[in-house]
């Protein structure tokens, strides 16, 4: 069956993985240092020239062929083409909060979409990076989720976006001069564990030490999920320290298997005891994200039953004012009402904060900006 003649999922239909559509092209980043070299021979090349092109890729971070100096134009012509080939354009660039925060449409080979933020704080630089071109989780209130499933990201389609943003702070195409990314967030586009393998090797060409990887510590990456229990205990096998985030939403089943749909399929008690498992095993605390919604999941009595399900557990609250996509009916909750819901939290004992609403005015919810390119 040709990709033209897959179907798009039918509305409240849950998609785990994407339609079979043609691959992206091979790249450096989608392959350990064995691979590399491996692929470097295959093309009748000495090993160490891997190496070179590691150090190139995840060290200078160098886009362009003619900035290798050290390979000769022959071996650029060969090797270039077949290890680092273009993976994404960028469509659109929005900017906002002074400069600070970044906001990137990108065209994959294939003509798929999907985005990237960067966000400068004044004692951090984080990357939130997309990890599918679209989302399989039909969550009504979620413009990607409305969207539907495109595809899965590469490994390397997912790298690139994080070297894209360094590339950009080092030519000081980010208001604050040159700077570092010390944090990445797997909370844009997708559902980063119907995506595993693809994003366990990004988090491992992310985390490696330069120049088999990015060098970022993997205690400052976040992976989040609506909760996939099976993927959620898969992970915790991996023994890495990076921080889970469940996208919990309602602490009730009835609520939540209508925002999170996948909650048919395991309930919240089965998500919640998945990251407890990875709370003990990794001995980072979980963080429960919760998208406050106005009159649908932001009532106190609601905050109360999330503080006794969380309580005395190794957990920190992300509270998001909701940010409504274009004729929805979801908005974000009245401040009063957030305050208390704040309160209630705090009563149980349980560690809140509410997310710095960043991109607002460049369609900073997630899916939206992309949206808007392809219309």
């Amino acid at each position: 069956m040709s990709s033209e003649e897959i179907t798009p999922p039918r509305p409240g239909q849950l998609v785990f993985a994407g339609p079979r559509r043609a691959k992206p092209p091979r790249h450096l980043a989608d392959l350990t240092v064995a691979e590399r070299r491996e692929a470097v021979a295959a093309l009748g090349e000495k090993p160490f020239r891997a190496d070179q092109l590691s150090r190139h890729y995840f060290d200078r971070l160098v886009d362009d062929p003619a900035d290798m100096p050290d390979l000769s134009k022959a071996l650029r012509e060969k090797l270039v083409p077949e290890l680092l080939p273009r993976l994404l354009s960028p469509v659109r660039d929005l900017a906002c909060d002074g400069g600070r925060t970044h906001k990137t449409v990108w065209k994959a080979f294939d003509g798929v979409l999907f985005e990237s933020v960067l966000m400068r704080y004044p004692d951090r630089v984080t990357m939130c990076v997309s990890s599918q071109a679209g989302c399989g989780m039909n969550c009504p209130f979620c413009a990607t989720g409305q969207a539907g499933l495109t595809r899965n990201l590469s490994t390397a389609e997912i790298v690139e976006q994080v070297a894209a943003g360094q590339r950009a702070l080092n030519q000081g195409g980010i208001a604050g001069g040159p700077g570092r990314i010390s944090n990445i967030v797997f909370m844009g586009m997708g559902e980063p564990l119907a995506n595993y393998k693809a994003v366990l090797g990004a988090v491992r060409r992310i985390t490696d030490p330069s120049p088999s990887g990015l060098g970022i510590s993997q205690r400052g990456v976040t992976v989040s999920t609506v909760g996939l229990v099976p993927a959620i205990e898969k992970l915790t096998a991996e023994d890495l320290s990076v921080r889970l985030a469940v996208s919990l939403h309602a602490p009730d089943d009835e609520l939540r298997d209508t925002l999170v749909p996948i909650n048919t399929r395991w309930k919240v008690r089965e998500v919640l005891d998945a990251a407890w498992g990875y709370a003990r095993r990794t001995g980072r605390r979980v963080s429960i994200e919760y998208a406050l919604i106005k009159d649908v999941n932001d009532q106190a009595w609601r905050a109360d039953l999330l503080g006794r399900l969380l309580k005395g557990k190794l957990v920190h609250v992300n509270l998001i004012p909701l940010n409504p996509t274009p004729g929805s009916k979801w908005t974000a909750s009245r401040p009063e009402d957030e305050r208390e819901f704040v309160r209630r939290l705090e009563s149980h004992g349980v560690a809140v904060t509410v997310r710095d609403t960043r991109g607002r005015e460049i369609d900073g919810a997630c899916g939206q900006l992309a949206a808007a390119v392809q219309t």
